[in-house]
């Protein structure tokens, strides 16, 4: 597990094959009572889960998945 500190505003690159173009892109847009804001940014055919709405999708679909992974929406 890679754990990276990062301020308001900051941001941090997931890369793609070649490491060029990034896969996803996560922005800390707000840090408040203990809580902190994400944002993510992808191209449309990645699939942006909670890790709970992802774990019901593969249990519904079992482990390997849906024909063509899971629907391309931010959850």
């Amino acid at each position: 597990m890679l754990v990276l500190t990062r301020k308001s505003q900051e941001a941090v690159v997931v890369g793609g094959p070649g490491g060029i173009e990034p896969l996803l892109k996560v922005t800390v847009l707000e840090i408040k009572a203990g809580k902190v804001r994400l944002g993510f940014e992808a191209e449309a055919e990645v699939p942006v889960h909670r890790w709970e709405v992802w774990e019901r999708i593969r249990a519904d679909h079992g482990a390997d998945g849906p024909a063509g992974g899971p629907p391309a929406t931010l959850a």
